[in-house]
Formats: C-alpha cells, sequence, structure tokens
C-alpha cells in the first residue's frame, strides 16, 4: 500500500521539475524554429511587403538625408598645382585672355588646355600658370645713332633683378612683327598755335607705317580727358579723319590719357600672334589736371609691355620741366625722346621713330631666383664685344603670385 502510492508520486514531482526547467528552452526553440513562419506571416503578402517599403512618410521634414560628402578631385603625382593653367600671364602682370593662348603653348608649359577641365569637380579648381619668362623688345645703335640689325643671340648679355638670365629661349631681328600703335596727340590750348603742323605730321606717319591686314593703330586726343576719336584700325582714312577731328582746348592730363591708352587699350587688345605696342606721345610735357602720377603712368606702360616714343612740341631754345618728364617716360618704357628745334623737325622724328620700330630686336628669357612677389625687377641688356647702346625697358613687376586666377580684367581695373 504504501509502496503503491509512493513511487508514482515520486514521479511525477520529478516529472514536473524537469518539465519546469526545460520549458524556456522549449520556448526558445520553438521560436527559433518558427521564425521563418513569423516572418513569413509578417510580410506573408508580396503586396504588404512592397507597400511597406515604398511608404512615403507624412511630411517632408520626416526624410533626414546624411550630410553629402565633399567631392575629392582625382590627382595623378604629375598633375599639381602648376598643371592648373590660366591665360599666360609674364612677369609684367600681364594678363592674357584664354583665347589668346594656343593648345600647344599650353600643353608645353604642362596645362590644361582651355575649354578643358580637368578629372574632379570643376568647381574644386583655381585654373593657374607659372610664370617664369620675360620678353623684350630692344633697339640698338652704334655711337651715332644708326641700328644695328645683324646681331646674335650670342652678342648679348642679359641680367634680371642684376643676375645672369638662366637661359635665352628665344631670340629673333623683329621687323615685320606687326604693330599695335597708339597716337595719344596733346589737344590742350598750350600747343594750339603749332597743332594744325603736328595734326599733318601724325597723318603722314600714319600712312607710311600702318600696313593693311597686318598692323593696327588708334588716335587719341587729350585735354582734360581723354577722347578715342579712332579706334584700332588698319585703314589710314580712318586714322587720319581721327587726327582731323581734334580741336584744342582745355586743361592738361597727359599722365591719366597714358595710363588710359595703355590699360583700356593696348594691354586690353586681344592678340593672337606676338606684336609690338608702341604709344607715339606728341605734347610739351605739361600735366596739370592729371589723377594719376607720372610713376603710375610709368608703372602701367611696363605692364603693358608698351614702348613710349615722346615728341615735344615746346620749342623753346632750353628743356623746360616738360622735355624732362617726356623724356624720364621714354627712357623708363625703352623708347625715346624728340626735342625738335622747329616746328618742321616733328616730321623728321616721326620718320626716326618709323625707322627704329623695323629695326628691333626681341628676347624672351627665363630670370635666375625668380619669385612672384609684386616687387620691381630691373633689366640690363649690353653687347659686351662692341660699344653699342640698347635700349630696351628698364624693368618689369613681377605677378604678386605665381598662380593667379582665371580673370579677364586687366590688372588695375
Amino acid at each position: 500500500m504504501k509502496s503503491g502510492w509512493f513511487y508514482p508520486c515520486l514521479l511525477a514531482a520529478a516529472s514536473a521539475v524537469c518539465g519546469a526547467q526545460s520549458a524556456p528552452l522549449a520556448t526558445q526553440n520553438s521560436a527559433q524554429s518558427s521564425s521563418p513562419q513569423g516572418s513569413s506571416t509578417q510580410s506573408s503578402s508580396p503586396q504588404g511587403s512592397v507597400a511597406q517599403s515604398h511608404e512615403l512618410p507624412s511630411a517632408p521634414s520626416e526624410l533626414v538625408h546624411p550630410p553629402a560628402p565633399a567631392p575629392v578631385p582625382k590627382q595623378s603625382p604629375a598633375a599639381q598645382p602648376q598643371t592648373q593653367q590660366v591665360p599666360v600671364t609674364d612677369p609684367a602682370g600681364i594678363v592674357l585672355p584664354p583665347d589668346s593662348v594656343t593648345e600647344a603653348e599650353q600643353k608645353k608649359q604642362g596645362a590644361t588646355p582651355v575649354g578643358q577641365q580637368p578629372a574632379g569637380n570643376p568647381a574644386d579648381y583655381t585654373f593657374v600658370k607659372p610664370v617664369d619668362e620675360v620678353n623684350v623688345v630692344f633697339t640698338v645703335t652704334d655711337k651715332h645713332g644708326r641700328f644695328i640689325r645683324n646681331l646674335k643671340k650670342e652678342d648679348f648679355n642679359v641680367l634680371d633683378d642684376k643676375k645672369p638670365a638662366i637661359a635665352i629661349r628665344s631670340f629673333r631681328a623683329e621687323t615685320d612683327l606687326p604693330l599695335r600703335v597708339g597716337l595719344l596727340i596733346d589737344a590742350s590750348n598750350s600747343i594750339r598755335d603749332r597743332f594744325k603742323f603736328e595734326q599733318d605730321s601724325a597723318i603722314e606717319f600714319l600712312n607710311q607705317i600702318i600696313r593693311p591686314r597686318a598692323d593696327l593703330a588708334f588716335v587719341i586726343g587729350f585735354d582734360s580727358s581723354p577722347e578715342v576719336t579712332q579706334d584700332f584700325t588698319s585703314s589710314t582714312e580712318r586714322l587720319s579723319n581721327g587726327v582731323r577731328m581734334l580741336r584744342p582746348g582745355g586743361g592738361t592730363a597727359l599722365f591719366d590719357a597714358l595710363f588710359y591708352a595703355c590699360r583700356d587699350k593696348l594691354q586690353k587688345y586681344k592678340d593672337n600672334s606676338p606684336s609690338r605696342r608702341a604709344i607715339i606721345l606728341l605734347s610739351d610735357g605739361d600735366d596739370n589736371q592729371s589723377r594719376v602720377t607720372r610713376e603710375e603712368a610709368i608703372e602701367m606702360a611696363q605692364r603693358a609691355e608698351v614702348i613710349i616714343y615722346a615728341i615735344s612740341t615746346n620749342l623753346a631754345p632750353n628743356a623746360d620741366r616738360g622735355d624732362k618728364v617726356l623724356e624720364r617716360i621714354a627712357d623708363a618704357t625703352g623708347g625715346r625722346a624728340f626735342f625738335p628745334f622747329k616746328i618742321q623737325d616733328v616730321a623728321n622724328a616721326f620718320v626716326e621713330i618709323k625707322d627704329e620700330l623695323r629695326s628691333q630686336y626681341s628676347i624672351a628669357y627665363k630670370p635666375s631666383d625668380f619669385s612672384a612677389d609684386g616687387r620691381y625687377r630691373s633689366i640690363d641688356i649690353d653687347v659686351p664685344a662692341k660699344k653699342y647702346r640698347v635700349r630696351a625697358r628698364k624693368g618689369y613687376y613681377a605677378p604678386k603670385q605665381a598662380n593667379a586666377k582665371v580673370s579677364n580684367v586687366p590688372p588695375g581695373k
């Protein structure tokens, strides 16, 4: 009796304890084994699944976008900043427009051709090009003032900032290089008595120097302000009309007229081939109304690579202050000042200028220790073996940075 009920109870108790311990494991196994089905149940309908994945939020503000990473331009080891490009800028600070630089020239300098973008996002690039070449047009004469036209590159010694140039990259005699000439005529009251003869002499000069379809010239008259009476043209008839339109009267703003002609006319003009830039200035040298100084006008001429020839209209027997001003301007830019003793000598001065413009040399060199710091650097060119006189601009202004941003606006605008 005792054993009859005891063992069944003992078995029942043991079974209850084992069941309690195995219940969590069974529940877990059951959940794991049924999870695919549960998942299938939750998304048992393909339509329900699609509807859920494309469901839009109730308002756009509920959609959170992570910030987009900044684009990283692709850059090979060779594609350093100097491989980026801008229109060619020389150490004189001149910024040339993009369409004046040939693709071959850009590739030669390791630059990306105009119109092509480097790899990467164009917004991440500043197009730059290094400057390491100086171009100078100069004249050589003997002790009697006669032009020497048969010299070679080896005959010259070039100093940049008082140090020998590293290399002469090009040298040639410039007898047929296209001319870009500005004729500036003082139309103030101070030259009224001789104005007609000066007009006739200027017209004759233009008729002799300007070649159709090759050379270009413009005419500016100035008193208290400059006035363009004829813009760039190769038509000597139009240029003559521009000269005849001038009427004397008013004060004198000589330096303003020079500054304007260099910056807004010659420096801005887009040339697709090499040319020579020159200004022929007829004036007595007096200035009483300019806003810029004489040295600022000279600096602009040097930056624009303009040679200035000055013809004094002061017929006094002794040089006055105005003559010294004209001499300073011409000498600093590689030109020459003429001081006629009588009014008829003005025509002779024009003839000499014409001959000089067809008897010049052009040299391009790489300076030593060049630094894009914006300071003035001197130029000295001589012929050591001969006692010749070399007439060239005295120096140039280095750009303020070797890599300049693309700009079609000339410096000083």
